[in-house]
């Protein structure tokens, strides 16, 4: 069948690429730019979060309290590759971004041609959020990537008018349920666009559709599998976000957005709010094209914009959408007349990537100290020299095991400790290790340290659980001498029965958990 729906933008385009976005040079740009985050993410030290996602990778599993499993199973098949190292964990993550821009080329050439496709890719690749946090393994970098895949294998039917593209939509939408939940807001869009532009309807009546939604939901079907097995905690903890703010507020909104401009690029941002007018109009018309971008990111977008009335979005929530908004940028830089937009992006990608650079370059080794922690790199900062002084206390006291209460600093501890014999226990908050072996009692029953941040001290509640809660030491962590934190060390001795909190998923749902 013919292609439908296909965007007459193509037509109107000047003839001539820039040569800083041709194909051959995308290539160069993406291939050097793999191989410098690969090096960034050999050498900067790990975030809480990853340090965290480390010990998912240890243990691979069907399902977390956290997130579904994709990022665990990607760091184990880094870690069978690169070992327990830095790069190990983030390998699969920083390969996945030159995938992606591969896919973002290939949908944005068959929707609106080879200069929207060139002026994507280099646009994506000079965000803020790509530059800067590019490196670092989270859900986030297995969502982004299955989410332009599905977008891509859509804009493949799109053009070709061939149903079988309804089953690797299926294939890949479901990879990304796997990876985040929010990829159920893509499926939501997707059926948005079914209805919403006349020449999609008749995908209703073709069963690839229908195999296809099928397929996603028997991937998805571990992670339904474990929630069930753990009374949906994982499902209330990231679905009852919503009902957990302060009430309307403006407070958070207006952060909300500061906050999606700043990591996409002021100069890249300004041209996808002229993207998104123009196929707006053409979506009006029942472009296919223009709707496949608009409507399936609009549910996603309307969740985040309802949620930042009520709460605080975190800067990273909304990394699915960014390559859309690049397209839409290279759809209105290419489209403009005149040459000012063309030099604006110029000057946008010659921005973000100087900083994008810079930015990697302070994360391996600091340009300065002087901002501590108003530096978005400090925790990164420090944790060898700390994990060092745990040891060698540990040593002192004859330490059997190292126990916290905060799951940031067990993965940190448990990272820097990893060669040294001397397990690392959080005491609370269980459920977030029901992939790993319960700890050898014998091992709890000896003595052990505590450790945790200052400001988030668990005295009283460890003196519940201990005959002898001592406080042994204050360390500091440091950037070039400054001072970042301060963390207390106890020695805990004589275990009033078992010091692990139960595992109860009934608490976590009825909000009494910790």
């Amino acid at each position: 069948m013919a292609a439908t729906g296909l965007s007459p933008l193509t037509a109107a385009q000047p003839a001539r690429l820039p040569g800083w976005a041709s194909p051959r040079s995308l290539m160069i740009l993406v291939t050097l730019l793999t191989v410098f985050r690969l090096w960034t993410g050999a050498n900067a030290g790990l975030v809480e979060d990853e340090a965290y996602y480390r010990l998912w990778g240890l243990f691979p599993a069907i399902g977390y309290y956290d997130h579904p499993p994709m990022v665990a199973w990607w760091i184990w098949l880094g870690q069978a590759l690169a070992g327990d190292t830095a790069l190990g964990l983030r390998l699969m993550g920083i390969l996945s971004a030159a995938v992606g821009s591969l896919a973002l080329w290939r949908m944005a050439d068959l929707l609106f041609g080879r200069v929207v496709a060139g002026y994507a890719v280099v646009f994506l690749n000079a965000t803020l959020l790509v530059g800067i946090g590019g490196i670092l393994i989270t859900p986030d970098a297995p969502s982004v990537l299955f989410w332009g895949l599905t977008l891509w294998a859509l804009a493949e039917l799109v053009t070709s008018g061939r149903a079988g593209w309804w089953l690797a939509v299926g294939v890949f939408a479901g990879l990304g349920l796997l990876s985040k939940y929010s990829v159920l807001f893509l499926g939501a869009g997707i059926v948005l666009w079914l209805v919403a532009v006349p020449s999609a309807r008749r995908w209703f009546l073709s069963w690839q559709l229908w195999a296809g939604g099928l397929l996603a939901l028997a991937l998805f079907a571990p992670v339904l599998v474990w929630n069930h097995a753990n009374d949906w905690a994982s499902f209330y903890k990231q679905f009852g976000r919503a009902g957990r703010g302060e009430g309307l507020t403006g407070r958070y909104i207006f952060e909300f957005i500061g906050a999606f401009v700043g990591l996409m690029n002021p100069l890249i941002a300004v041209p996808a709010v002229g993207g998104a007018v123009l196929l707006a109009r053409r979506l009006r018309q029942g472009e296919a094209a223009a709707g496949l971008l608009l409507l399936t990111s609009l549910p996603f977008l309307a969740y985040l914009c309802i949620h930042a009335l009520q709460s605080r979005v975190q800067g990273n929530w909304p990394a699915p959408l960014f390559p859309v908004a690049c397209v839409l940028a290279a759809v209105f830089v290419a489209a403009a007349s005149g040459q000012i937009w063309r030099r604006v992006a110029a000057g946008a990608v010659l921005l973000g990537l100087i900083l994008g650079v810079l930015v990697q370059l302070h994360a391996v080794d600091a340009f300065t100290g002087r901002f501590a922690r108003k530096d978005p790199t400090f925790q990164l900062r420090g944790w060898p020299e700390i994990t060092g002084e745990v040891e060698q206390i540990a040593a002192q006291e004859g330490a059997a095991y190292v126990a916290t209460t905060a799951y940031g600093m067990t993965g940190q501890l448990a990272y820097g400790l990893r060669h040294a014999g001397l397990p690392v226990v959080q005491l609370n908050e269980r459920i977030r290790y029901r992939m790993m072996p319960a700890p050898d009692p014998q091992r709890l029953a000896a003595t052990g340290l505590y450790v945790a941040e200052a400001r988030r001290d668990e005295q009283a509640w460890l003196t519940g659980r201990f005959e002898e809660v001592t406080r042994l030491a204050t360390l500091t962590r440091t950037v070039e001498g400054r001072p970042l934190e301060d963390l207390v060390v106890y020695r805990l001795v004589g275990p009033r029965g078992d010091p692990l909190e139960p595992i109860d998923p009934s608490a976590w749902l009825s909000g009494n958990a910790p």
